[in-house]
């Protein structure tokens, strides 16, 4: 499955850096429940939140853990700058972690898995995670932004989101990555907006909108834009213009 360059998916949170606290509706929601759905009784000393963006859930995690050492680990460095509180702050990549082997109790990581070779991300959690530790991964499936997918279908040819893993595949990743007790649950989040262009917006907000080979590199022209207008006007609910979230929930132990 073909995944945007580091240097892309980069680039993109560099700049989505100033707008995102403002934009991430969904992504705060996801956070939580995946706060919400964390085992009981943990012993965490050491946390990594791989792929920490701004730093949303390390106010959850200290109030879980308030004696673990926490490390925020992302590729923008703009990301982190914004991170509020005490923490070890890493510019790196979920693929490669700069740690040493069995050296966490908890690996942490919210809506950053898709942008990244989701086998080699299980496999690198499971090498950092000490003998019994925790795993805890929030991540997209394929019905996300399938509105998106839908009102595009017509009017080019061009790539417009990712291509997602299901949850049966994503399973099966963790399984062979050496994990146990795995429990996974699908849900899914959908937000409304008044036009195409607030919705545009809100997802060029968060960072979400570069994708890998086959994507527009550039303008739509007036024309294709109304066009994708008239097409999304079709999905159009009682709220708005609807576009979901398609979100599995991941625990396991190493």
């Amino acid at each position: 499955m073909t995944r945007p360059s580091r240097a892309r998916v980069r680039q993109s949170f560099e700049r989505a850096a100033a707008t995102y606290d403002q934009a991430a509706i969904v992504q705060r929601r996801i956070c939580d429940h995946l706060a919400a759905t964390l085992p009981a009784a943990i012993d965490a000393q050491r946390i990594l939140d791989a792929g920490c963006g701004t730093g949303y859930a390390h106010a959850m995690l200290q109030r879980s853990f308030p004696a673990a050492e926490l490390f925020a680990l992302d590729l923008s460095t703009a990301m982190l700058g914004r991170i509020a509180g005490d923490c070890r702050r890493l510019a790196g990549d979920l693929e490669r972690l700069p740690l040493a082997d069995a050296s966490l109790d908890l690996y942490w990581s919210s809506l950053a898995m898709q942008w990244c070779d989701a086998q080699q991300v299980f496999s690198e959690a499971r090498r950092v995670l000490r003998p019994g530790g925790r795993l805890a991964v929030s991540t997209l499936g394929p019905a996300t932004f399938h509105e998106l997918r839908t009102a595009f279908g017509g009017i080019d040819s061009h790539q417009h989101t990712l291509s997602f893993q299901c949850a049966d595949d994503l399973r099966r990743q963790v399984e062979l990555a050496g994990f146990a007790d795995v429990s996974l649950e699908t849900r899914q989040e959908t937000l409304c907006y008044p036009d195409l262009r607030s919705l545009l917006r809100a997802v060029k907000a968060v960072g979400a909108n570069q994708v890998g080979p086959g994507r527009r590199t550039g303008l739509m022209s007036p024309g294709t834009l109304r066009r994708l207008e008239a097409a999304y006007e079709c999905q159009r609910q009682d709220d708005g213009i609807p576009l979901t979230y398609d979100i599995v929930f991941i625990h396991a132990r190493s």
